[in-house]
């Protein structure tokens, strides 16, 4: 919304320069300088082509935003859900490990398919999901949240999960077991407060979340909710000092100032 708004008062600053400088010519009867007014002219016609381009290219990011995120029907109809959101998670660049499976995958959904042999793949079950990184949404968790057994999930640096997203994974309170929400800019304390669902969960990562106020009586909050978890960020190095530590630290300061007047009183006796 501000870029559009910029560019009219631009333009409206460009036309009145050219207004002006058109005016002044005529009413002096002076010869304008043709190049200044023919660049002024120019950038007052053009800027309407800008604002249109900048609305144009803010259309196309919010549609495939929504296109890349979009329930993978076909394959979740074809294979199951399981598959469906493997699918969905590649086509992201993502990796994706299945149970029976040492190692993270992260090629063409085609060259899984070849590896794993799916002739029974109504018995694949993915066990961990990494979209570090990647542009998945709220909406884009429709394709993840009817797995039966993930146990990790990797949502960090991902700049459009939000405190609504968090929401969504409560499908997973009986199996998720490790997740790192990282470097997500737009999570707040309101939406790390759904994580209590997730009773199962032994390791959460909540490090450098910028929207997050107070981290101090948010990292609290989580230690209440999930006393099994460890919780990584918003470390007590973050925190206010405790009574106790201010007790000792003047405590500390008084003996020192003792210690010091009793050397100055020696030195002059």
């Amino acid at each position: 919304m501000a870029a559009p708004a910029l560019l009219r008062q631009c333009r409206g600053m460009v036309s009145l320069l050219y207004s002006t400088s058109r005016y002044n010519s005529s009413s002096t009867g002076s010869t304008a300088n043709p190049v200044k007014v023919g660049v002024l002219q120019y950038l007052s016609n053009r800027f309407y082509d800008v604002e249109t381009f900048v609305d144009v290219s803010k259309a196309l990011k919010k549609w495939n935003l929504h296109r890349k995120n979009k329930l993978c029907i076909e394959a979740c109809e074809r294979y199951g859900f399981e598959v469906g959101a493997a699918v969905f998670v590649l086509n992201l660049k993502g990796r994706i490990r299945a149970w029976g499976q040492n190692n993270w995958y992260q090629n063409s959904i085609t060259k899984w398919k070849n590896d794993l042999d799916f002739q029974n793949y109504e018995e694949i079950r993915l066990e961990a999901i990494d979209v570090s990184g990647s542009i998945i949404s709220y909406n884009g968790l429709d394709n993840l949240v009817n797995l039966k057994a993930l146990k990790y999930l990797d949502l960090s640096r991902c700049p459009n999960i939000d405190d609504w997203s968090l929401c969504r994974l409560t499908a997973f309170g009986d199996t998720l077991e490790e997740l790192s929400l990282a470097g997500c800019p737009r999570i707040t304390e309101r939406g790390l407060a759904c994580l209590h669902h997730l009773q199962n969960l032994k390791h959460l990562d909540v490090s450098d979340l910028p929207s997050v106020q107070h981290k101090e009586l948010v990292r609290i909050l989580l230690e209440e909710m999930l006393p099994q978890c460890d919780i990584v960020g918003m470390g007590y190095g973050e925190m206010e000092p405790r009574v106790e530590d201010a007790v000792n630290r003047d405590e500390m300061e008084e003996h020192q100032e003792a210690t010091s007047n009793l050397k100055t009183r020696e030195i002059h006796t």
